[in-house]
């Protein structure tokens, strides 16, 4: 009983993590709130100044649990620039903790606060969250046919406007490579064959159409193009299979030991223009992936695997970068729990937040 005892508070290590990224999340609404509304009749950038610097707050929070509180090592591959810069973001897709391998990055360039990404469009339902990724400026899509490309370019023009620092994470596969389900996995290859494109093992076919819209709406704004290849150890069974990518909850309860983080830094001119080009270029880039991915996984030299090619840096987040945060919206939310009122305000917000939320997605892009 006792060894069972032991066991399920080991695979309970998550519930600390989350509750705290949950539990602040109306203190971190209610303080964008009043920003937002005190900031109503200044030029949009100050707006977004500010933003991002909350945001920043709250992502470097998130940032401690997965990086600090779980030991993971980040291993990272090709060129990182030093310094922030205004990018789009292309990697491949496996599971949620790929939108935090974009913050890992991006905090290391001082650029967190400026991360916005491209959803699908059901995220926007998420209570707090989907309304707030809106509002950071985030872009959220429908697949295929009802892809709304004037509604994308016209946020995306806002922010450039308003003179914006962007970080755009876009997933060109638009949906998540899933072993556990080979179906998805043989209808992308299949329609890469059918369209004369290599066909590929590691990742999906990808998609053009938010890539392009994005790179052709901001092209004298951006600097570059960063295409991310992303690879978590521990992902193959003992036949050498490749296994579903970690959780959120998975990777919070230490059950990736590694992630290993390929850059290639692009510069805009060495891409096309036409999306009919474009669409071949991102072709191959995913190519390049499958190619890294497969050396990672299937090697045949087995000291070649568990690692991308190059030389490889273990880059390791200071606490000073995270900790900090998770004391200041750890106190705040403390201290409005501690009274009545503040308790009352605390329930408030998530119910009529995510009520104003639900209703703000529904009539707004």
């Amino acid at each position: 009983m006792l060894l069972s005892l032991v066991l399920h508070t080991y695979s309970m290590r998550y519930v600390l993590p989350a509750a705290v990224m949950m539990g602040t999340a109306p203190t971190y609404i209610l303080a964008w709130g009043a920003w937002r509304l005190l900031s109503a009749v200044l030029p949009a950038r100050f707006y977004r100044e500010v933003d991002d610097r909350l945001y920043t707050i709250y992502q470097s929070m998130v940032l401690f649990f997965f990086e600090n509180y779980t030991g993971v090592q980040v291993i990272i591959y090709g060129d990182l620039p030093k310094n922030k810069e205004n990018v789009i973001y292309l990697s491949n897709h496996q599971c949620t903790v790929d939108w935090i391998i974009a913050d890992m990055l991006a905090i290391r360039q001082n650029a967190l606060g400026h991360v916005r990404y491209v959803l699908k469009d059901g995220l926007k339902w998420l209570p707090l969250y989907g309304w707030y990724f809106s509002q950071h400026g985030g872009v959220y899509v429908k697949r295929s046919a009802k892809f709304n490309e004037k509604e994308m370019r016209e946020k995306l023009r806002a922010q450039t406007k308003a003179e914006t620092q962007i970080y755009l994470v876009i997933f060109p596969e638009g949906t998540r490579y899933n072993p556990e389900i080979p179906k998805v996995i043989a209808d992308s290859q299949s329609f890469a064959e059918k369209e004369g494109l290599a066909v590929l093992k590691h990742v999906l076919t990808p998609r053009v159409k938010a890539t392009h819209v994005a790179i052709d709406t901001m092209k004298d704004y951006l600097d570059a193009v960063y295409d991310v290849t992303v690879a978590y150890e521990g992902t193959v069974d003992h036949k050498g299979q490749r296994k579903l990518a970690p959780s959120m909850t998975e990777f919070l309860c230490k059950e990736c030991p590694r992630v290993h983080i390929f850059i290639d830094r692009i510069e805009l001119k060495d891409i096309p223009e036409e999306q009919m080009y474009m669409r071949r270029w991102l072709h191959e880039r995913f190519e390049i992936k499958d190619k890294l991915l497969i050396e990672f996984y299937d090697a045949k030299d087995s000291k070649r695997r568990n690692k991308f090619p190059g030389k490889s840096v273990h880059s390791k987040l200071s606490l000073k970068k995270t900790l900090p945060s998770l004391l200041f919206l750890g106190g705040l939310t403390a201290s409005m729990l501690l009274t009545e009122s503040g308790r009352k305000l605390y329930v408030k917000t998530w119910i009529y937040g995510t009520l104003i939320g639900y209703l703000w997605v529904s009539i707004k892009p």
